[in-house]
């Protein structure tokens, strides 16, 4: 198929074909709205239309030298060159791990009295409960580190790391039932079909590296409970090249990436070549964003047949690596080892890595359930902490880590002094960050006795993610992208940065 000539409408019938297909009709209908575009910017003032270096306030002097983008973009002098984001799916319960609250060992079994839970909307596995009795946590707490915070045992290694994180325990979201809540905390919406945070960052930043791809998802293997769905790191209606790739354990950690059996790849080069010259012509005829997308991932898969084999391989990690991340670290696929592999990635400048671990849901046997999951991630989490520091990038990383929601300090079903089930809290729950530009060794807001309420600086969703994009050097309000007619953002018409949160 592909030879030395050169591709042209009269010697090739494909492109016949689609200059064929361009009639006039077609074309005004299709440049109608951009012919308006050009004749509206025309009248105003292309300075204030457009995003431009003279119209970002605040910061001008110290801007004048930054490398700016096509979008403008960074607003102002970033703090975060890369994230890390450790999501814990199921809802970790902030009782069992970082909310001490001592008096309730003296309300075992008490109603929690109706003044408390306010007409709170509850789900539907305890919203026929006649009572709702208090479970005090078993776990002991102890306080760490010169910043004071109290860490139950069952996270001994994150205790010894505390006065690196951040910890916002004033949390609140807008849903109480698992997909719609992941799916508003990675996508800023409760629907799907939204740009998920990680695609977000690429389509507003850009890429660090031109080998793998700046958004990448792992998720810890075998793990069950609340399924995950490749929506949570979609680009939604971004453009293509901005979607998440998830990198799986095993043999080919991205699918489809590996050259069929018996073919050596010889001419795929020629073939990428030959096919970008058909999609460049299709891209003049048509205008169309997507056939450029197409072509940058082709060529991006091109390139990560050298790169992922090499990102992926482990065995230039010296053994105090594997000791410090603990043993499951040598299982490709574990949260440990993912924890690792997200670390070599970040060397790389993948800019956003995202970590799902499933299994925090705990409606019954909570003590035990979270004593399992805390044993899988407790030493990891440290690790990944410790490891950054050590090789200076924490300083530029962003380490995120946290659940959908939290759990309730009331029993959902059988309550025994060593063993109660939580179901699921919205209003207030535990989220911890460390790293670049969040001030270390440092809690912000607070609940009241019974962890159910925010009494004090609460942290909504937006205000989480407009604090995130904040750190990245982007203004939430001005990372648009229109839509069907319509302006879209991350933090939709809401958010404000928590400036408290920051050094």
């Amino acid at each position: 198929m592909c030879n030395n000539h050169e591709i042209t409408k009269s010697n090739n019938p494909d492109l016949q074909q689609v200059e064929r297909q361009l009639s006039r009709r077609n074309f005004l209908t299709k440049t109608s709205m951009g012919l308006g575009a050009i004749a509206l910017s025309s009248l105003l003032n292309a300075e204030k239309a457009f995003a431009s270096p003279s119209s970002i306030p605040n910061g001008e002097l110290l801007l004048q030298n930054y490398n700016k983008n096509r979008l403008g973009l960074p607003h102002h002098l970033p703090k975060a060159k890369r994230i890390v984001y450790l999501f814990q799916s199921g809802g970790p319960s902030q009782l069992e791990m970082f909310e001490y609250k001592p008096k309730l060992r003296d309300m075992f079994g008490q109603d929690l009295p109706a003044s408390i839970r306010k007409g709170q909307r509850l789900t539907g596995m305890s919203a026929d409960q006649t009572s709702f009795p208090i479970a005090p946590s078993i776990m002991n707490f102890e306080q760490y580190g010169e910043s004071r915070t109290w860490v139950s045992e069952l996270m001994p290694y994150t205790a010894e790391v505390v006065d690196e994180l951040c910890f916002i325990k004033s949390m609140q979201t807008d849903a109480i039932n698992h997909d719609p809540a992941i799916t508003f905390l990675q996508t800023g919406n409760q629907l799907p079909g939204r740009p998920s945070i990680g695609s977000w960052l690429s389509y507003g930043l850009g890429s660090d590296n031109d080998n793998l791809p700046t958004f990448i998802t792992l998720v810890t293997k075998n793990m069950g409970g609340q399924p995950l769905y490749s929506r949570l790191w979609g680009n939604g209606f971004l453009p293509t090249e901005h979607q998440g790739v998830q990198f799986r354990s095993g043999k080919d950690p991205v699918l489809y990436l590996s050259d069929p059996e018996n073919y050596d790849g010889k001419d795929r080069r020629r073939m990428l070549d030959y096919l970008n010259k058909l999609n460049n012509v299709q891209h003049d005829t048509y205008g169309d964003p997507e056939i450029n997308a197409r072509m940058a991932q082709y060529e991006m898969a091109f390139r990560m047949q050298t790169s992922v084999p090499e990102v992926t391989d482990m065995s230039d990690e010296p053994d105090y690596i594997f000791d410090l991340y603990g043993e499951d670290s040598r299982d490709p696929g574990t949260y440990a080892a993912n924890c690792l592999m997200a670390r070599k990635l970040l060397e790389k400048d993948v800019k956003f890595v995202q970590l799902y671990h499933q299994g925090w849901d705990q409606h019954a046997g909570c003590p035990g359930g979270v004593r399992a999951q805390c044993k899988r991630t407790d030493q990891a989490n440290a690790a990944l902490i410790k490891d950054l520091k050590q090789r200076g990038m924490l300083e530029d990383t962003l380490v995120v880590w946290g659940g959908e929601f939290g759990r309730t300090v009331y029993s959902q079903g059988e309550l025994t002094p060593q063993n109660y089930g939580r179901d699921h809290h919205p209003k207030a729950f535990t989220m911890w960050m460390a790293g670049a530009g969040v001030k270390p060794g440092f809690t912000y807001g607070e609940t009241d006795d019974f962890s159910y309420n925010v009494v004090k600086d609460p942290v909504h969703v937006h205000d989480f993610h407009a604090t995130l994009l904040h750190l990245f050097g982007i203004d939430h309000e001005r990372l648009i992208f229109k839509h069907q007619g319509r302006r879209f953002r991350l933090t939709d018409v809401h958010g404000h940065v928590v400036k408290d949160l920051l050094v």
